[in-house]
């Protein structure tokens, strides 16, 4: 049937007229939105909204983020048209999720930057619409955590990342991409006791209270003894996920912005992610995929399963409104 289809399907991500469904397009052509889904603006009866913040203002040493939304749509094609593989549920399927495209900017007024992406989700969730954020370097996060933040409350936060990105910084106005969750929890948005950093390789004399199972306990512990820790430091709190590309090793993801050595495997994080299924997530984000160092182009494809698995888990708690 796939085959069928894919003689006269092209372009779905302008044609279909569906936002649920599979879609059997030739990998190597038709227009790349994010898992085929369709392009558009209207969010009534959207579950999932995907959209891109090609921002990079401040990634050390290796610019380049601002072209990874881009790069994970083109990589998202790659994968089968088919369910994503091992999961019980049928997200593609069932769920109406939708391409939003990019969020509009202006590059060269960067303080404006923050409240145009804060406003830009909190569009998203008055829909009644998650987001998952095709990044950009990892700062993005701070402005879309206000938002969601505006509409649950306090959240948790859920971070796979070499980084704490908890450095001190008591400037609310800077832009920087190592500050931003020691800014979200200075100013309460994200509640540091009920929220986990996964993959952590880098000294931070302080991380704020936030739990830490860095990279040498997930390889010690392995990934199924991870899962069952962070769902049980999460409890049933709302969370929201955030990935940094660099929570793998730079011999799985090398095109990222702030590459550190003995990280995370894909295979430890595919189990992880899978593990931690029914987590109160409201929302995510993949961020730091850096496609001019990568030739190869295996960490948008990293990133691209990173977004779907966070549709996924989105989905895991939706299936009861299928």
């Amino acid at each position: 049937m796939a085959l069928e289809d894919a003689k006269h399907m092209i372009d779905h991500a302008f044609t279909r007229e569906d936002l649920k469904g599979l879609s059997f397009e030739i990998t190597f052509g038709g227009a790349t939105s994010f898992l085929r889904r369709k392009y558009t603006k209207d969010l009534t009866g959207v579950d999932i909204a995907v959209t891109g913040v090609p921002f990079d203002q401040a990634v050390t040493n290796r610019p380049g983020t601002r072209l990874g939304p881009r790069a994970i749509r083109e990589a998202s094609a790659l994968q089968s048209p088919d369910e994503p593989y091992g999961w019980p549920h049928k997200p593609l399927s069932t769920l109406a999720i939708a391409d939003y495209g990019d969020l509009a900017f202006d590059h060269a007024n960067v303080p404006e930057f923050p409240a145009a992406l804060t406003e830009h989700i909190r569009g998203i969730l008055a829909a009644d619409t998650a987001s998952v954020v095709l990044g950009g370097d990892h700062f993005i996060s701070f402005p879309v955590l206000k938002a969601y933040a505006e509409k649950y409350g306090p959240i948790s936060l859920l971070q796979f990342d070499a980084h704490t990105d908890t450095w001190p910084d008591d400037n609310m106005e800077r832009v920087d991409h190592g500050t931003m969750f020691y800014k979200a929890v200075k100013t309460g948005i994200v509640d540091p006791e009920t929220s986990v950093q996964v993959g952590i390789r880098t000294t931070n004399d302080d991380t704020l209270g936030v739990n830490i199972i860095d990279a040498p306990t997930v390889h010690e512990i392995g990934p199924v003894e991870t899962a069952r820790r962070i769902k049980e430091i999460l409890g049933d709190r709302p969370t929201y996920l955030t990935f940094d590309i660099d929570c793998l090793d730079p011999a799985y993801a090398p095109g990222t912005g702030t590459p550190v050595w003995g990280g995370l495997t894909s295979a430890q994080v595919a189990r992880i992610l899978r593990g931690i299924a029914g987590i109160n997530i409201k929302g995510g984000d993949v961020v730091e995929v850096s496609p001019p160092f990568d030739t190869t182009g295996a960490t948008a494809i990293a990133g691209a399963h990173v977004a779907t698995e966070i549709i996924c888990l989105l989905g895991w708690n939706m299936r009861d409104n299928d």
